[in-house]
Parts: structure tokens; sequence; C-alpha cells
């Protein structure tokens, strides 16, 4: 499947081939500090099925728990992740999809490092729900 997308921004642009099949869900404590959410979603992407066709990536190199490195791509300008690699021998990419216009159409397959799943995930079904921004007070 070919999907388009963008930072925040507007100054990365990119085009990539994706398998929907390969779409997931991961809940390490690395994607929910560095995505500022409960979880991050994506799919793992072969390097030259990817294209940048605006902007410059930023890159931060961090220490997986593993000890590998891994290069995770960002805007410099907005702060939106792109993408993370293996930061010395990257043949492939793990796309973070909320990055995609096609976003809305792409449904995740599977969960990794559920034993990290915050524990109010399958309580949001039965919470309030509101269309848009609710007028709340401090």
């Amino acid at each position: 499947m070919q999907i388009d997308g963008n930072c925040h921004c507007g100054l990365i642009t990119y085009q990539a081939t994706i398998d929907p099949e390969k779409i997931m869900i991961c809940h390490c404590t690395d994607c929910q500090i560095l995505s500022g959410g409960a979880f991050r979603w994506g799919t793992l992407v072969q390097k030259n099925d990817f294209r940048l066709l605006s902007g410059q990536l930023k890159i931060y190199v961090k220490t997986a728990q593993s000890g590998n490195k891994r290069a995770l791509a960002f805007c410099g300008e907005c702060g939106t992740a792109l993408y993370g690699t293996d930061a010395e021998n990257a043949q492939g990419l793990s796309l973070r999809l909320s990055t995609a216009r096609q976003a809305k159409q792409l449904t995740p397959k599977f969960q990794i490092w559920c034993d990290s799943a915050i524990s109010w995930l399958p309580e949001l079904d039965s919470m309030r729900k509101f269309d848009g921004q609710p007028q709340l007070r401090p």
C-alpha cells in the first residue's frame, strides 16, 4: 500500500510503501515517553520503500533495553517523530503511522511490549466521549 505523510508543521514530507499486515502498536516505556502517549503505532518498512520528499530530519540516538543503538528521526522544527531505525546498520525503518495522511484507514494487526501497557487502556470504551474540545476548567 502506498502512503504519504508529513510532520505537524509540514516541513517534512514523505512517501512510503507499507504492508498493512505489519501495522503494530508498541507499548514499551520508551515509546510511551518519546510519544508522550500511552503507546506508539507504526509499521516496519524496508529502507528503500521510504522516500523523504522535503525537509531535513534531525536524528537522536538512544540505547535500547537490548543495548542496541536506535536512531530516531524527527522534525527539528516541530518535534514530530517520523521513524526509528538501527543506528549502525539501517536496513529498515519503524515508521510512525500517526504522520500518515491515510492514518484513519490503517488498522494495527498486533501489539508488542504488552507487559508495559498502561493499565487503563481497556477502559477507554467506557469513558465519556466528546467529538471536540469540551469546555473544561482547572
